[in-house]
């Protein structure tokens, strides 16, 4: 537990949903999140003053906080060349003290007056390319390994920038949020992946993804 003793909100970014152009469409998207100050509402769906554009994708009770931590700012800064703003990947919380081979899927926080659940890491989509202007986005913030992760919310309660999380919970025997990335980008092997499909929090979409590459690795050694 060492690993998160640490951890801090630096910054808690929030931001309503906006129309951008993407390849000839106007697509709704709430990635343009901003640092707000003071004390800040946790939802079971969102932060107050938050939203998501397209809930068929974002958002949602296993996806209403997402976090990003501090450290990957560097590394990005490096490989875009250019200044990042606290909330530039879209994410609610900015966090310092940690990283995502340090987070475990199913770990639950006390921070602020609210508790919070790590549920899954985040698989990115188009408006992030959009947003920081560079088509091949998605493929290198795969490769990366450095993608942050969701929160589902266990108590609703208040955060503000500058409140350290206690870990209250860990399963030893789950998996990092980039074991899980991992995964995503590579065959796996089959006791990860069935480790992997039994996970609190885990989606429809990336259990489906697990699942096929189960059967892959199955057919594969008949």
């Amino acid at each position: 537990m060492q690993a998160t003793e640490n951890m801090r909100i630096v910054s808690v970014n929030v931001a309503q949903p906006r129309e951008v152009n993407w390849r000839g469409r106007v697509e709704p998207t709430g990635i343009f999140k901003e640092p707000v100050t003071g004390q800040v509402a946790v939802g079971r769906e969102n932060l107050a003053g938050d939203a998501q554009g397209d809930l068929s994708v974002h958002g949602g009770i296993e996806q209403a906080i997402y976090a990003y931590s501090v450290t990957d700012y560097a590394y990005w800064r490096s490989i875009l060349g250019r200044e990042l703003d606290w909330g530039a990947f879209g994410e609610n919380f900015t966090l310092e003290g940690t990283s995502d081979d340090q987070i475990k899927i199913g770990d639950r926080f006390r921070v602020g007056s609210a508790e919070l659940r790590v549920t899954r890491p985040r698989i990115p989509c188009f408006k992030l390319a959009n947003k920081l202007g560079r088509p091949d986005m998605i493929k290198m913030f795969l490769a990366s390994g450095r993608t942050g992760f969701y929160f589902a919310v266990v108590q609703e309660g208040e955060v503000a920038a500058g409140d350290r999380l206690q870990l209250l919970y860990r399963d030893e025997e789950s998996l990092t949020v980039r074991e899980i990335i991992t995964l995503v980008r590579e065959p796996g092997e089959l006791e990860t992946l069935q480790r992997a499909i039994t996970l609190d929090g885990m989606g429809k979409h990336l259990r489906e993804l697990f699942q096929k590459k189960i059967q892959h690795l199955q057919r594969s050694h008949r």
